[in-house]
């Protein structure tokens, strides 16, 4: 009979009572005032919700401390915030606003428009294909957590060879009826975080969604994104300072966390690490 992992539950209990925490305190969290490190020429959105409130605070708050203040750093809500999370977002810096999502193309079909504008994550794509508008522009998921290597995102912002930087996954997690040929799971990009520099064809992943049989799934976006990235040859962060890994999620302490990293992804497994790691 094998024992239980304490470390891992007792991680898990740590976070827990760490968000528990961080979000009764809220209302004094976001009047503590960050001085960030400069300026940074990007422009900044994350797709949330009430639900994730404290995360996207925490996020927030940890990008200004370790990557600088952005023109802008837009949160587009998915329609739960209420007046007072509202309020409490854009209390956190100057650069901090919120508004609804975004308006689609009037080229959509029926189809993709009602993905865009009535599914969770779709409508999160909908934000996604909006980008750039006026320069480059990060996206990020309200679970991500910047560290003292983000001051990397300003090289990554002279560095304008590309269309596009995409998180790279550590697996394929995806919606694989889009897939056609063999071979186009491999290099899977994540939506976590995306740097974009221009407009992206997005017809290839369209065309695949108006030929897909039954309803979109959870992670229908993120393969269309995938497919995106592949289609507009980007390319993906250095996964040693752009982390979305798996492989510390029965471990008390977090593998990644350091001064070299730029940034983490707590997707699911590992959300309990986004609050024992949150400094």
């Amino acid at each position: 009979m094998s024992l239980p992992n304490f470390g891992y539950h007792l991680a898990r209990l740590h976070g827990r009572i760490v968000r528990s925490l961080y979000k009764l305190f809220l209302p004094l969290i976001v009047r503590r005032r960050i001085d960030p490190p400069h300026s940074i020429d990007l422009d900044v959105f994350a797709y949330s919700s009430e639900a994730a409130l404290p995360e996207q605070v925490a996020s927030i708050r940890s990008f200004l401390r370790y990557a600088g203040r952005p023109r802008n750093f837009t949160v587009v809500s998915d329609g739960s915030h209420s007046q007072a999370s509202i309020h409490l977002l854009e209390q956190i810096d100057a650069s901090v606003r919120v508004e609804p999502a975004y308006s689609i193309r009037s080229e959509s079909s029926t189809k993709f428009r009602d993905y865009l504008t009535t599914h969770g994550t779709g409508k999160q794509l909908g934000l996604i294909m909006n980008l750039p508008h006026d320069g480059p522009a990060l996206y990020t998921d309200s679970d991500v957590l910047f560290f003292a290597g983000a001051n990397d995102l300003l090289d990554r912002i002279r560095d304008r060879d590309i269309a596009a930087l995409y998180l790279a996954d550590c697996q394929f997690a995806g919606d694989e009826r889009l897939l056609h040929g063999v071979g186009e799971e491999k290099n899977p990009a994540n939506t976590g975080v995306l740097l974009l520099f221009q407009k992206l064809d997005w017809s290839l992943s369209v065309t695949r969604f108006e030929e897909l049989a039954g309803a979109p799934t959870f992670f229908t976006n993120q393969t269309m994104t995938h497919l995106t990235m592949h289609q507009n040859q980007t390319r993906a962060f250095d996964p040693a300072k752009y982390v979305l890994q798996l492989d510390d999620q029965f471990l008390f302490r977090d593998h990644y966390a350091g001064a070299g990293l730029a940034l983490r992804h707590y997707v699911n497994p590992v959300r309990h690490k986004f609050w024992t790691s949150l400094n």
